[in-house]
């Protein structure tokens, strides 16, 4: 079951792998090590992949169906982050798509998207605007690509780009497996004066072959918090927050924050913005907050929360 899930999805998360199997997370990790072993698959950031290379990218239909609870989270924060009467852009996507469910109630709002999915999600909002690009569609995301979407951009300027993608990387930034879905990314990051990633965090340290969005050019990371096993993601989590970008980090069960939030959530923070490309004011997020640990793991993780 495990390695059908792979071969079909490209990379699924532990947490998603044990749900569909109804086992625990350390169950999963012991079979994945096993399949790991065997050749059969990597193990990746709290996940598992395909084996060698770059990371393919899945259909709609699979990506549908990973990381559901952390992309509703993730959410359900990133659309806290958009002011009544903005004019702002979303990318495609499967997270993107969650975001626009929310923004439909977001009055006097103008959104600019390549995105059927996310023009369908807002299409009978009452007081919201969609303008969509023009382009070619790309039926395995239901987006516009090509030379029509990007010159349909050219000269637009908004508050705000609400971008996914494949993978993110400090060194790299966002990344996607598609050279047009890149490209047209690339216009919407031109047109927009703060640029905000949706990332769960299974595509934390995750690097695919075309870069969308360099690391200083990303005004906030709105994530999940990862497994507490996964160092690499908390790793690379502090590598982004150390080069600028501020992280917004939402509980898998939906909370958001504060009180109702559980214990051991990272907390999320603010890192002062470079001037001048991030201009736009956005609503402040808690800062990351500490937790103590007595093994090495958990002290690096630690001073992540601390910082």
């Amino acid at each position: 079951m495990i390695l059908e899930m792979v071969r079909a999805n490209g990379a699924v998360s532990l947490r998603e792998l044990a749900r569909v199997v109804q086992t625990s997370e350390v169950t999963v990790r012991r079979d994945v090590r096993a399949l790991e072993a065997e050749g059969l698959l990597d193990r990746r950031h709290g996940g598992a992949v395909l084996p060698g290379g770059f990371t393919r990218e899945s259909g709609f239909p699979q990506k549908s169906h990973l990381a559901t609870a952390e992309k509703t989270a993730i959410a359900d924060l990133a659309a806290g982050f958009v002011e009544e009467g903005e004019a702002i852009v979303v990318g495609a996507g499967t997270t993107t798509q969650e975001l626009a469910r929310r923004l439909a109630r977001v009055p006097g709002l103008t959104v600019v998207t390549n995105s059927l999915l996310v023009a369908q999600a807002l299409a009978h909002a009452n007081r919201v605007e969609v303008v969509m690009t023009g382009g070619t569609l790309r039926g395995s995301n239901y987006a516009l690509v090509g030379s029509g979407a990007e010159q349909s951009l050219q000269g637009l300027r908004v508050s705000r780009a609400f971008l996914s993608g494949s993978g993110l990387t400090a060194e790299r930034g966002l990344s996607t497996s598609n050279m047009l879905s890149a490209s047209v990314d690339r216009a919407l990051v031109q047109a927009a004066a703060e640029v905000v990633v949706l990332a769960d965090h299974t595509k934390l340290g995750t690097d695919t072959m075309f870069q969308t969005v360099p690391t200083d050019l990303i005004t906030r990371l709105v994530t999940d918090e990862p497994p507490a096993h996964d160092d690499r993601a908390a790793t690379e989590l502090q590598a982004l927050a150390d080069q600028g970008v501020q992280i917004a980090v939402a509980g898998a069960n939906g909370n958001q924050g504060g009180d109702d939030v559980p214990a051991r959530r990272l907390q999320r923070r603010d890192v002062p913005l470079p001037a001048p490309r991030r201009q736009v004011p956005l609503r402040a997020a808690n800062a990351f907050g500490e937790q103590s640990a007595a093994t090495e793991r958990a002290a690096r993780v630690a001073d992540l929360r601390r910082r």
